[in-house]
């Protein structure tokens, strides 16, 4: 018989889904990634297809398992982790129904209604007000304006809780990922009808299944699944996480007080704690265990716009299109007077009409000028959002670094002269599978807890310390950026296309 010694780590992004396999030191044994599609059906719409999603998902993992070649048998368990947010609904026959991805901007108008009837409220019970791509906000509004849809809806997932059922025929939500879209009121660790009333959803309640933490075993591996995986029939698989909370563990972040910067589709900073830190400043509490929480600040303000940059404007795809890009920075020399870049392509938090650009081009500026532009944009972002958690009374004086953007030979430097903090990168490329799979370790019994998990499945890869001059190049150029922002509020308001 086999020896269970292998974890298989699923990372499911707006875009691609990844299977890695990893070994019980963190080491990964095989990887294989596809990249999915997503819809825009009119603006400020971002869909995609979940059965596309389920076929992809099965292929990564057949995939994954005849590059490694390993006896699926040697698989102890199964970890998810997704992007949180968005929307993904099933009929009452349990068949895909809708999926809204978490870039999605159509709900903005709700988000704002809500917010103005019962923000103060949410943020009081849930630790969280809301916003477009939020789930309940988009709930709310397919019962506003899609009252159709509505009408057929069965269930409310999550993107990892839809590949979780069609592993396992299981429904259920785990809490990291509840917590995250406001859902849960905190520190209680509760869903109810008040708090769903909140935001015009008490009908809905019936929508959520069984609610899980995300160690928890929610199922096995059915027949049909391992036929169509290759992974073996009775696997175990766990509730999985929210993206962001999984990736932080797999870059080696768990103990309260460290802080994790992923720079990812997402800005994601964020510091773990043992109680939840109370401020109306902060964006969101999430929990994926007792007495385990992580104070966020986030916006689709990152590495999402390297990928539009990327597929949108030089129509080019993978790992050589982004590597292109490192060359690009790398070429240029900063000055003072290089141009800007808002990383507001799919908007930001600070308001729905914002917009993304570049400012201040010149004749001799050329793309690695406006690469450059966009890298430092983003690192701007992350700073606003840095700040924000210090002001709350989480102090953040270094921070380990994750996600794409941490993978450039550039980035992570940028960001430590912007952040003024060291930054440490860790060795796994993918710390999202990598944290599912740590889940996945402790809840199959080869690690007692979370902290033994971190501490022998993963490791640091480089240090970056901030560069004095640059420092003060940055921090002047920040100041700009900042006063730019407020002078273009209501240029991007004029933009707005009428509701």
């Amino acid at each position: 018989m086999a020896e269970k010694n292998l974890i298989l780590g699923l990372d499911v992004g707006n875009t691609v889904i990844k299977a890695v396999l990893f070994d019980t030191a963190g080491r990964q044994i095989a990887q294989h990634a596809i990249d999915g599609h997503s819809t825009y059906p009119q603006p400020g719409y971002v869909e995609r297809d979940l059965e596309e999603l389920w076929r992809n998902g099965c292929e990564a993992i057949r995939q994954l398992l005849v590059k490694s070649a390993v006896d699926p048998n040697s698989i102890a368990g199964v970890g998810c982790a997704g992007h949180g947010n968005g929307l993904y609904l099933l009929d009452k026959e349990q068949q895909p129904l809708l999926g809204i991805q978490s870039l999605d901007s159509r709900a903005a108008d709700m988000a704002a209604e809500l917010d103005r009837k019962s923000g103060d409220l949410l943020q009081a019970r849930c630790l969280q007000r809301p916003w477009p791509a939020q789930t309940p906000t988009l709930l709310a509004w397919v019962k506003r304006h899609a009252l159709d849809l509505y009408a057929q809806t069965s269930t409310v997932l999550f993107c990892k809780d839809f590949i979780n059922f069609r592993l396992t025929g299981c429904l259920a939500n785990d809490i990291s990922d509840l917590s995250g879209a406001g859902l849960l009121a905190l520190p209680e660790v509760l869903l109810d009808r008040e708090l769903l009333s909140l935001y015009g959803l008490e009908d809905a309640f019936a929508f959520f299944p069984r609610c899980v933490e995300s160690a928890d075993i929610v199922g096995q591996v059915t027949r049909e699944a391992a036929g169509l995986t290759g992974l073996s029939e009775g696997t175990p698989v766990i509730g999985g996480f929210f993206d962001v909370v999984s990736s932080a563990m797999g870059s080696g972040v768990i103990n309260p007080g460290e802080a994790s910067v992923i720079a990812g589709t997402w800005s994601i900073n964020q510091v773990f704690a043992d109680k939840p830190v109370v401020s109306p400043d902060v964006f969101m509490v999430t929990t994926f265990g007792r007495d385990r929480y992580v104070n966020i600040e986030s916006s689709a303000t990152s590495a999402a716009n390297l990928e539009w940059y990327v597929h949108r404007v030089r129509a080019d795809h993978g790992d050589h299109a982004f590597e292109r890009c490192n060359e690009l920075v790398g070429s240029v020399t900063p000055r003072a007077d290089d141009p800007f870049f808002h990383p507001f392509i799919f908007g930001s938090r600070l308001g729905a009409e914002f917009r993304g650009g570049f400012y201040g081009l010149a004749g001799w500026h050329g793309e690695g000028h406006m690469v450059r532009a966009l890298f430092e944009g983003v690192c701007f972002e992350h700073r606003r959002h840095i700040g924000v958690l210090r002001e709350a009374g989480l102090p953040v004086e270094s921070a380990v670094m994750s996600g794409g953007g941490s993978r450039s030979q550039h980035w992570p430097q940028i960001m430590a002269d912007v952040l003024e903090i060291p930054l440490r990168v860790a060795e796994a490329r993918e710390t999202g599978a990598l944290g599912a799979a740590l889940g996945a370790a402790v809840a199959t019994g080869l690690y007692p807890n979370y902290e033994e998990a971190v501490a022998a499945m993963t490791r640091v890869q480089n240090s970056y310390q901030p560069d004095t001059a640059r420092v003060s190049h940055y921090r002047r150029r920040y100041g700009l950026y900042q006063e730019l922002t407020g002078q273009l509020r209501s240029f991007w308001s004029a933009l707005r296309l009428p509701q």
